[in-house]
């Protein structure tokens, strides 16, 4: 496996050790550690079926690893409920969006920021999460009556609604013009920049990543096969005969 240059220095926030899960024969992670800092954007890339999507479960609390452990802010999450983890500060978006489609944007940001605070303070903090995302002006739209983009809008919204301290984005851009690509870019860059939050991504623009990540990891059939800085991920051999299949 390729380990590259490194990236950003600071304080660890979360470190996954040796992470193993298993369906049965299948090991869809494979002994895979990763480590990220305070305000440090991770780009989690690799072909479809690489057990990207996996592994933030494990990350989120939505699977038990079967072997490996987690720890978060100084925390053993291993095998902890999703619950936990979200109270612990790990915020999680997902690949297919569900909002609560009978229920306003502002009811389902509201949703989420209950898990801290009394309704009042909630509503009030939700109305501020939707106005940082950009969609102030349809907080009282019914979320099931959205725009894609503005679907992914509500999914992070929702996602800071718990007041993370890192975000898991499981391909929050797919499906959206290029336009719309470079406002999330920006969105998703001030989220580590400016509000503190460290982020990993998982993503197959690789436009993006190159744009926003600070570091990328690389895994194929379960395992890591590369992780440093997005220039020099791009051009190791490993990875492009990943996702290109070449012999050599």
């Amino acid at each position: 496996m390729a380990m590259l240059s490194g990236a950003v220095s600071g304080k660890v926030l979360m470190h996954a050790s040796a992470v193993v899960l298993r369906f049965g024969g299948l090991v869809a992670v494979n002994e895979v550690s990763l480590t990220v800092a305070d305000r440090e954007i991770v780009g989690l890339i690799g072909p479809n079926g690489a057990g990207k999507t996996s592994l933030f479960n494990i990350l989120s609390g939505q699977m038990r690893p079967d072997s490996g452990s987690i720890r978060f802010a100084g925390r053993d999450l291993t095998g902890a409920s999703a619950t936990v983890c979200a109270r612990a500060g790990i915020g999680r978006t997902f690949q297919v969006v569900k909002p609560l489609g009978s229920l306003t944007v502002h009811e389902n940001v509201t949703v989420g920021a209950l898990l801290h605070h009394p309704l009042v303070v909630a509503r009030e903090m939700a109305a501020r999460i939707v106005q940082r995302v950009g969609m102030g002006s349809l907080l009282q739209r019914p979320a099931g009556s959205l725009t894609l983009e503005s679907r992914k809008r509500l999914e992070l919204a929702r996602a800071l609604s718990i007041e993370p301290k890192i975000l898991l984005l499981d391909e929050i851009l797919a499906g959206l013009n290029a336009s719309e690509v470079n406002e999330s870019i920006d969105l998703i860059r001030s989220f580590a920049r400016h509000d503190g939050l460290a982020v990993i991504m998982i993503e197959h623009n690789l436009h993006a990543v190159m744009s926003l990540a600070d570091k990328v990891v690389v895994l194929d059939y379960g395992r890591k096969i590369a992780e440093g800085r997005p220039e020099e991920v791009v051009r190791d051999p490993a990875v492009i005969s990943a996702y290109l299949g070449s012999d050599g």
